[in-house]
């Protein structure tokens, strides 16, 4: 069987290749560290054929300094070793997790609705965690233990011939028999990086929505999911050690054989007088030392099949695609936006749907300036339509248009310029007051962060902050009130100065003094802007223009809202 390094080489390569100053000098101390392996059992011998034929004690104790002198070297190097190795290690892995998670930035909604978060995280660290020390000890314990074998090997030839050529059979016999061992047990991790997986996408959802289980007393049947898993991973997980157990006893055995070996070779030759007793000696020391590089590669082909699997998942990872992002120069124009929806049809993939339309032959006409209100059940279809202006997804069949240009015509980065959303879902993070409004770019002034927030009647709010803009809030906004987060998206679109808002239940979960602190923050928004806003109460739509009910991704009702109310 062969280690399936040219399966991966193109990834190997890529993370690899910058390091290639830090792989020369560990590639120079490995070689030397091997040598002085090589040669100290030499002394030892020297000194016990010289002990054993009298030599003088300054002869003896010259012996005796020179191997303290290189055991001590060899340690040294192999501490240079393992900081060069963990170096080349961490600086490949860590180039491998940003673009792992640039990567699963840039896909959209349809990867992300079919893989948790908890899974994806799994994948990012996990995974690469296990490929970090792959790639740490595969130099050190696979090609350096290859070197140091083959060395030995060469000595014992020298040594004797027939010692040579027994052992040279037997290291040949004991790797056939670990390699062949070695893909019954690649299948095993890999299903148990699976569940892995599994389990710590369900831990993270679990944790994420700790308070509705408890408030909502579903905690038993959280349990319960969670001891099924528990019990599909366990077999998986007694399995993929099982395999390991295999070959943990196969090198065990073979090593057992050799010490065997090499004690019946050494008395045969020594009792025929072709060897002396530090010669029989080197015999049976180089067979040990042959057992410890056979031990370390077998080891790194237990980590070879944990790194198999996850290699196999990052690339699987790094395959998955998106439609490729138009490239445009079409450019919408300034101020407000007009949409239309043109006979537009639109099914979530396969996936995630039973092949039903969730919007079928929908179309409207939304001229710049006015503000459209949609409506429906649960499932109509609402949310779904800003998600095709957002080109979240993109649709079957029809044309949408916006400011007059196709959405096939716009580029991303200028569609989500030019369109705002605001849902009742708040996302903030753990960083500064300025960065969560900004989403982290710097080119927005200060001024025009805290003349938004005026808007709002924020200023108060801002000025209790212990060190104003720089902040730092807690991880999902922890420490603001639902209504606080709200002002805050509202804040984050008057910065953006978008042509179309969108307002996606934007104060469903508000209190009504809060709501009546964000009337006159909509007013503002929708000013000199195109509006849609989703609601399921009418009385939530008396500033729009026209009124749109969906129902089953069907037009039930559309029209001016003074003929619909």
């Amino acid at each position: 069987m062969q280690i399936p390094l040219k399966q991966y080489r193109h990834l190997l390569a890529t993370y690899l290749t910058p390091q290639r100053g830090h792989m020369i000098w560990l590639s120079i101390t490995l070689l030397s560290s091997i040598v002085f392996q090589i040669i100290n059992p030499q002394i030892i011998g020297y000194f016990i054929d010289a002990a054993t034929s009298g030599a003088t004690q300054p002869r003896l104790i010259g012996a005796a300094v020179a191997f303290m002198a290189i055991a001590l070297l060899i340690q040294v190097l192999s501490i240079i070793a393992t900081y060069l190795s963990e170096t080349i290690a961490w600086s490949a892995t860590n180039a491998l997790r940003l673009d792992l998670a640039r990567h699963c930035l840039q896909l959209d909604l349809t990867f992300h609705k079919a893989h948790t978060p908890g899974e994806l995280l799994e994948r990012i660290d996990g995974d690469v965690n296990i490929l970090s020390r792959f790639f740490s000890q595969l130099v050190i314990h696979v090609f350096g233990n290859i070197l140091l074998l083959g060395g030995i090997l060469v000595i014992l030839w020298f040594e004797n011939p027939l010692a040579g050529l027994s052992f040279t059979l037997f290291a040949l016999g004991a790797l056939a028999i670990l390699l062949s061992l070695h893909r019954f047990a690649i299948l095993p991790w890999a299903r148990y990086r699976q569940i892995s997986a599994e389990l710590f996408g369900f831990l993270g959802e679990v944790i994420v929505g700790r308070e509705d289980l408890r408030a909502n007393g579903a905690v038993g049947y959280v349990m319960d999911r969670f001891y099924r898993i528990l019990r599909r991973w366990l077999p998986l997980y007694q399995k993929a050690r099982f395999t390991s157990t295999v070959l943990w006893a196969s090198s065990v055995g073979l090593f057992t054989t050799g010490n065997a070996i090499a004690l019946a070779i050494s008395t045969y030759l020594w009792n025929q007088d072709r060897i002396s007793i530090g010669t029989a000696y080197l015999i049976f020391h180089y067979t040990n030392l042959l057992n410890e590089p056979i031990e370390r590669i077998r080891e790194e082909l237990e980590g070879l099949q944990q790194a198999a699997a996850s290699i196999h998942r990052i690339q699987d990872l790094l395959q998955a695609t998106t439609p490729p992002p138009i490239m445009s120069a079409h450019l919408l124009p300034p101020g407000a936006l007009e949409v239309v929806f043109d006979h537009v049809w639109f099914r979530y993939p396969p996936e995630q749907s039973t092949f039903q339309w969730t919007l079928q032959d929908l179309s409207f006409h939304l001229p710049a300036g006015q503000v459209l209100g949609l409506m429906g059940h649960t499932g109509s279809g609402k949310t779904t339509i800003a998600a095709l202006l957002l080109q979240l997804y993109r649709h079957q069949r029809g044309e949408i248009r916006l400011g007059n240009l196709s959405m096939s015509d716009l580029s991303l980065a200028e569609l989500r310029q030019r369109v705002g959303l605001v849902t009742q879902d708040v996302q903030l993070f753990q960083a500064s007051i300025r960065d969560n409004l900004t989403f982290f770019d710097l080119k927005i002034l200060d001024a025009d962060i805290t003349a938004a927030l005026e808007y709002l009647g924020l200023m108060d709010w801002l000025r209790s902050q212990p060190t104003g803009l720089d902040t730092v809030l807690g991880a999902n906004g922890d420490g603001l009130s639902a209504g606080e987060a709200q002002l805050l998206a509202f804040a984050r679109i008057f910065l953006k100065d978008p042509g179309l808002v969108i307002l996606d239940e934007a104060s469903s979960r508000l209190d009504p003094v809060t709501e009546r602190w964000t009337e006159r923050a909509i007013a503002l928004l929708l000013e000199g802007r195109t509006g849609i806003i989703i609601a399921h109460r009418l009385q939530t739509l008396q500033r729009a223009d026209q009124i749109l009910v969906l129902k089953e991704g069907k037009m039930l009702e559309y029209g001016d809202r003074q003929l619909l109310s």
